[in-house]
């Protein structure tokens, strides 16, 4: 199994991604020349599953990838449709997703598909798994994933009459693929010192090339003291960010209004520093200090051509490169240990480290509604207090 080539992407972004109900495939010469021949229904069934979640880019990326690992090991591995599928093949494709062929792992991600005269052509260089250095591991929140989405995705079989069964269902014992937890996990996030040397950074980048990095330093503090999701920044079918979804009230307060996650529109109240952020960055773009009521023009504008930013992925490499020179300037200074962690954060961070300080200072009501959380328990677990107690309480037991 080792020996077994990298196979393609076999789903394009969001963005790239036909219509399956208008357009059904028939063929896959474009990504699996030689697959099975009931791989063009599993094909299909698959695409119209993963489309019908484009109103959420992060949950669309989610089951984009799971089911695309889940169809390359069925028709590469396996050489099974899905309606072979048992429960036994379902255990062999966990051990199989713990331990991939090293020819299956990047080392960094590449773009799925490359545009080639007009054409969406699979990119050699992209693999299905990405680890860095070191031997690839998978996380317990991983195996979860896998397990909710091909279970969601057998009962979508299931409805269309396509399977019988749901296979993920009849395994009894999952706890012996995933781990029960004493308590909820770490959020992940950025320590002080490093969103500050991310953010001092980002101020650089601006001043030194203000045409290109303004807009990533109101990007940055966007996502950081508005708590914003990735998919709230970039235009889709659902969502699109204006610069008047900055709103005042009859008060003179500001609130930025957006849509998030499950669909859901929020008010999020707007700090004086963001405010002064947002003044800034119009600035920047030629436009009045503040937004007009009801004004269309984009919150995140392209750097070429009209209208807002709608790939996730650019707004991804645009917080990256903030993190990668923030973790240059943290190795010159001597931060080695801070600069490797850094590595391994993500955008989403910037969330999670916005809501952990707020929720220092503010009213954990106030932090949970700005933030969209659908209860003070989801809030709750940005409080650190009791973990700090309960290490000081320990710090002095002695051994001896």
């Amino acid at each position: 199994m080792s020996n077994i080539s990298s196979p393609p992407a076999f789903f394009d972004t969001l963005e790239a991604m036909p219509n399956p109900f208008k357009q059904p495939v028939k063929s896959l010469d474009h990504v699996l020349p030689h697959a099975p021949p009931e791989a063009i229904g599993d094909y299909q069934h698959a695409s119209e599953f993963i489309y019908s979640y484009r109103g959420s880019p992060d949950t669309f990326s989610t089951y984009r990838r799971e089911i695309e690992h889940f169809l390359h090991w069925c028709w590469v591995v396996a050489e099974k449709s899905l309606e072979q599928i048992g429960r036994e093949d379902i255990e062999s494709y966990i051990d199989f997703a713990k331990a991939p062929p090293p020819a299956w792992v990047g080392e960094k991600n590449a773009p799925r598909f490359l545009e080639r005269q007009g054409e969406r052509v699979p990119n050699a260089d992209w693999r299905p798994y990405v680890h860095g250095p070191g031997e690839y591991v998978v996380s317990q929140a991983a195996l979860q994933s896998l397990f909710s989405v091909l279970s969601s995705f057998f009962n979508f079989l299931i409805q269309e009459s396509y399977i019988v069964a749901n296979p993920v269902s009849q395994i009894r014992q999952k706890s012996k693929f995933l781990r029960k937890q004493q308590s909820q996990s770490k959020i992940r996030r950025l320590s002080p010192l490093q969103w500050d040397y991310v953010i001092e950074t980002t101020e650089i980048m601006a001043a030194e090339d203000p045409v290109v990095h303004e807009r990533t330093l109101f990007i940055m503090n966007a996502l950081f003291a508005m708590y914003l999701r990735i998919s709230e920044l970039v235009a889709s079918d659902r969502w699109q960010p204006q610069m008047g979804h900055f709103q005042p009230d009859q008060e003179g307060n500001w609130w930025f209004v957006t849509v998030g996650k499950g669909n859901k529109e929020r008010e999020i109240s707007v700090s004086d520093a963001m405010l002064e952020a947002l003044k800034r960055y119009r600035k920047s773009r030629g436009l009045p200090s503040l937004p007009a009521p009801g004004e269309a023009s984009p919150l995140i504008h392209k750097t070429r051509g009209r209208g807002g930013i709608t790939s996730t992925r650019q707004i991804r490499g645009i917080v990256q490169k903030c993190f990668d020179c923030a973790a240059d300037k943290m190795r010159q200074e001597g931060f080695q240990e801070d600069a490797q962690r850094l590595g391994t954060a993500t955008v989403h961070w910037l969330r999670h480290t916005g809501i952990s300080e707020d929720v220092k200072h503010r009213p954990r009501e106030h932090v949970r509604d700005d933030a969209g959380h659908g209860s003070s328990a989801i809030t709750d677990r940005y409080i650190d207090v009791e973990r700090a107690e309960r290490h000081a309480s320990a710090r002095r037991k002695l051994i001896k």
